[in-house]
């Protein structure tokens, strides 16, 4: 197997599930070492209270071929996060890719309910876990991914800047957030690039995410039988599909052509070739756009 991030290290802030750790089982499967972290840990679960952690994602970056290492970390904690860095640099001097995909908001905002009835207190929480989290970890992570020129920050979000620039996001907390994260690779694309390194924003499109399968009452192995329900689900990707992306990025000499834009998973398939799991490519913000958004009935036809 090709292995083209051999000796290449990444953190991946926000692996503990969901697309960060789809992109870093990729980044494991093309050789990389893999930092992973969150709060969710064998011993101690966040507010989500989930199952997965951290640990589990680290072994199966390892058992795609890569090195994984769990490192438990409250990205809001700026001593955490430096101590993370602090780590990294000691065990391998150098960091190459950087992923920004810590988010935690799922529980916090509220759809379409407007700014003056939605809980304060949760949309602050959700913007401090979205958008101040990115910037703790970019300022503690960048001073080490500049020792090494080509070095790659990625910004995970929800929605590409031509989406999101004309359309209402579920919520002024939860579009502001991803707008944020949007806007946060731009300007470090400004920072980094005259300094030999690239920030992208990327999305992933409509996420078999393990809550979102769970939501549905579906396993991935089953996901199709939410369809009854929720058609368009039919356009879903697992997090692999973005990993690969990642992992396709990470391991382009010519990525500098792609700073300050804002990407999707469904684009970069077809501009490197890659596939989702079962062989398709998913175009999820193209069928948005053109089927879903303008009430067509499910059809997937020519979009994956």
């Amino acid at each position: 197997m090709s292995q083209p991030l051999k000796g290449k290290v990444a953190l991946v802030a926000g692996a503990t599930r969901g697309a960060g750790r789809g992109i870093a089982v990729e980044l494991g499967a093309a050789g990389a070492t893999v930092y992973v972290t969150g709060r969710t840990t064998r011993e101690r679960r966040s507010e989500y209270d989930r199952p997965e952690t951290i640990e589990d994602t680290a072994d199966l970056v390892t058992e795609a071929g890569g090195h994984g290492v769990a490192v438990p970390t409250d990205h809001l904690e700026p001593d955490q996060v430096r101590a993370l860095v602090d780590r990294i640099a000691d065990e391998q001097g150098r960091l190459d890719v950087l992923v920004n995909d810590v988010w935690g908001g799922e529980h916090l905002f509220g759809w379409d309910t407007p700014v003056w009835e939605h809980d304060l207190d949760k949309g602050l929480r959700l913007l401090r876990l979205a958008v101040e989290t990115h910037a703790i970890t970019s300022h503690h992570a960048l001073p080490l991914l500049l020792r090494h020129p080509g070095g790659l920050v990625v910004e995970m979000t929800d929605g590409t800047a031509d989406y999101n620039r004309d359309r209402y996001r579920a919520s002024f907390f939860y579009d502001l957030a991803k707008s944020s994260v949007l806007r946060m690779a731009f300007s470090l694309g400004h920072e980094l690039g005259p300094r030999g390194a690239t920030a992208l924003a990327l999305t992933p499109g409509w996420l078999r995410s393990e809550m979102m399968l769970d939501t549905y009452g579906v396993r991935e192995d089953n996901w199709r039988d939410a369809l009854d329900r929720v058609p368009h689900f039919a356009i879903s990707e697992t997090p692999r599909y973005v990993g690969r992306a990642v992992a396709a990025l990470a391991a382009d000499p010519g990525v500098a052509r792609f700073n300050g834009a804002s990407l999707s998973s469904g684009g970069l398939a077809q501009e490197y070739g890659f596939t989702d799991l079962d062989g398709s490519r998913p175009d999820a913000w193209r069928y948005l756009v053109e089927v879903q958004d303008p009430g067509k009935p499910a059809d997937t036809t020519g979009y994956r």
